[in-house]
């Protein structure tokens, strides 16, 4: 079979490689990979960020996706031949001390589908029962292959935000994580601005107008004068910085009230600014990373209810034939959440 690699470690350097089709462990199935979704880490690994030197190339990418299982393992007890599954691609070690108190999402001996070992950019994937999660009968494996970024969103507003109603939200960046974050801080009441940045205006903007959300480019707007315009001038309740850039960190800051909180969802890598303010504003800081079996169940729920718009959100455009104009295109933000057809292979 044929997977879709990381091959060298420098930009771009993917290849369709030739693979074994895998044989499943006694504890794992087989799953046919029928979507799979394009994250911004594939994009850090196409891009071949520092944080990606640990893989061991060449190496199949690809964690968000859907499948069907087509083989069992010997000692597989809760999932039969044709069950739709996805799965939390975050594999704990079951050992250490955040697994033993149900942390298994931030392990301290993780290993990462599509980074750690091949993923699911190939037609085969064998996966440990205990990572899988069923898909609901009446979602569409395009649809489930979006369950994973919508599982991080949740647990970002459900669990580790204090969105409440009549809250007034801002999210800065129009990503994928984006975009999700603001669809759930709507279903919870929430007020929800998204602001992206020059590139963004385009493609990702339009969509989360699209998508019913008020806009504003932070690149050229005057920010302040909207934030006069929603709060009164106070500042925003609660910020979800997704942007993985400095820049998001210090603007959110910024945008904040007195006393609100700022939630770091992307990675944002270094920077720096003044911390006395934050103190002297009491500013609650709150990072949030990953999801867990709980954040998956809402997930699917959320997409069953429509409260994230799916068929809107996903773009079919591109193929793994073409990865490098499905690449350029999520880096310029010309797209922002591709789901490749994963059959084509």
């Amino acid at each position: 079979m044929r997977g879709l690699a990381k091959v060298a470690r420098n930009e771009g350097a993917m290849q369709l490689i030739d693979r074994p089709k895998p044989t499943p462990a006694e504890n794992e199935v087989l799953v046919e990979v029928k979507y799979a979704g394009l994250c911004g880490s594939d994009a850090g690994i196409y891009k071949f960020k520092s944080a990606f030197e640990r893989m061991d190339l060449p190496t199949v990418i690809g964690h968000e996706y859907a499948g069907c299982i087509v083989e069992t393992g010997a000692n597989v007890s809760s999932y039969n031949i044709g069950d739709h599954v996805v799965e939390r691609p975050i594999r704990p070690c079951g050992d250490c001390y955040q697994c033993q108190i149900g942390e298994e999402n931030i392990c301290q001996n993780t290993a990462l589908t599509g980074i750690d070992h091949d993923g699911a950019y190939e037609k085969y994937i064998a996966v440990p029962e205990d990572v899988l999660h069923s898909v609901p009968s009446d979602i569409p494996l395009n649809h489930a292959a979006i369950a994973e970024p919508t599982a991080i969103a949740v647990r970002a507003v459900t669990k580790n935000s204090r969105v409440e109603p009549g809250d007034r939200v801002l999210v800065e960046g129009p990503g994928p994580i984006g975009l999700l974050t603001a669809q759930i801080a709507d279903a919870q009441g929430g007020d929800v601005v998204i602001s992206g940045i020059g590139r963004d205006a385009n493609y990702r903007l339009p969509l989360a107008r699209e998508l019913g959300f008020e806009i504003m480019n932070a690149g050229e707007d005057d920010l302040e004068a909207v934030r006069r315009d929603k709060t009164d001038g106070a500042g925003y309740d609660v910020i979800f910085d997704t942007t993985g850039h400095p820049s998001g960190l210090t603007t959110a800051f910024e945008e904040v009230r007195k006393g609100g909180q700022v939630v770091l969802v992307g990675q944002t890598g270094e920077t720096t600014m003044a911390y006395t303010p934050l103190v002297r504003s009491e500013i609650d800081i709150q990072c949030t990373y990953g999801a867990l079996f709980d954040d998956f169940e809402r997930a699917f729920r959320i997409i069953q209810s429509g409260d994230v718009d799916a068929e809107t959100f996903i773009d079919d455009r591109f193929s793994l034939f073409d990865v490098e104009e499905a690449f350029e295109a999520f880096l310029a933000s010309k797209t922002a959440k591709p789901v490749f057809d994963i059959s084509e292979l």
